[in-house]
């Protein structure tokens, strides 16, 4: 009963001490403080006409106004609202399908491994971007949990490969033959005895598809396949190549964007390598 405090105790231990990790974080959670006190610091509609249009940063307007006079802080704010919204539900999506998927497939084995592994590499191949213009050609108003439902549906394969060969390598441990001979549902086994033992692992899974899916919802935006109500860091940088930013000069329009999108990602990646670092103890720095 002991042994589990003492691994977290031991794993903050090194949480705390580990360099990458915290500077991960020091990115990170400033970001998303931001993008929760958007409405009290980018006003109510971050597409508004508030100023002079084209007008570069000043003291009125902290990263200068679009062509036509909206407030880019405003839009910037907002933006990392629908990208941590996105890269949450779409992340968080996947995560479980893939989880469901691959326990289920490492554990039962046999046909049922089998059938879901022709379901895995369906989806594996399937062109999401082809697919994903033929449903925007009947959707009539996109919006960020429609964009955040086809990311979880089509990111799953690789974390349900990953989870089900993890959970094929647990399913034939003492601890587990052992509840399965004491009668212990399927459902139960998976969830009290096999994926206790992988949580380090699945956190770390959770975090790649968070980085993932903003990358794929960034990219949707920025080829104009976004939502079409409110704003997005992707569909900042749309709306600032479409109406030529870069060829006037506007670097305040599309540098934020950009490097917020960098900056999340960057952050969530170097967090998943100090993380790993935390768990595996072959990869501490003492």
């Amino acid at each position: 009963m002991t042994a589990v405090p003492a691994r977290r105790r031991e794993g903050l231990y090194f949480a705390i001490r580990n360099g990458k990790l915290l500077a991960g974080l020091a990115v990170l959670v400033p970001l998303l403080l931001l993008a929760a006190a958007a409405p009290l610091i980018g006003g109510q509609d971050p597409n508004a006409y508030v100023a002079a249009p084209a007008s570069p940063p000043s003291a009125q307007s902290w990263f200068g106004t679009t062509m036509f006079g909206q407030d880019v802080f405003s839009q910037f704010v907002y933006g990392l609202r629908s990208t941590f919204v996105v890269g949450a539900l779409g992340g968080g999506l996947a995560a479980i399908i893939g989880m469901t998927i691959g326990f289920t497939a490492g554990y039962r084995g046999g046909l049922v491994d089998e059938v879901l592994n022709m379901l895995t590499n369906i989806v594996l191949v399937l062109p999401a971007l082809a697919v994903l213009l033929i449903v925007n050609a009947y959707l009539g108003v996109r919006s960020v949990g429609v964009q955040a439902l086809f990311i979880g549906l089509t990111s799953w394969p690789w974390a349900a490969r990953a989870i089900r060969a993890q959970t094929f390598s647990l399913r034939s441990r003492d601890f587990v033959d052992l509840a399965r001979l004491s009668g212990v549902r399927t459902w139960k086994i998976i969830a009290r005895e096999i994926a206790p033992n992988m949580n380090s692992y699945l956190f770390m899974t959770f975090i790649l598809l968070f980085g993932g899916s903003i990358l794929i919802a960034a990219s949707l935006d920025f080829i104009g396949l976004g939502p079409s109500q409110g704003i997005s860091l992707g569909l900042m940088l749309n709306n600032a190549a479409r109406w030529s930013a870069l060829h006037l000069g506007m670097w305040w329009w599309f540098i934020p964007p950009g490097a917020g999108i960098t900056a999340i990602v960057g952050a969530l990646y170097v967090m998943n390598v100090g993380l790993d670092e935390v768990f595996n103890p072959r990869l501490r720095e003492l």
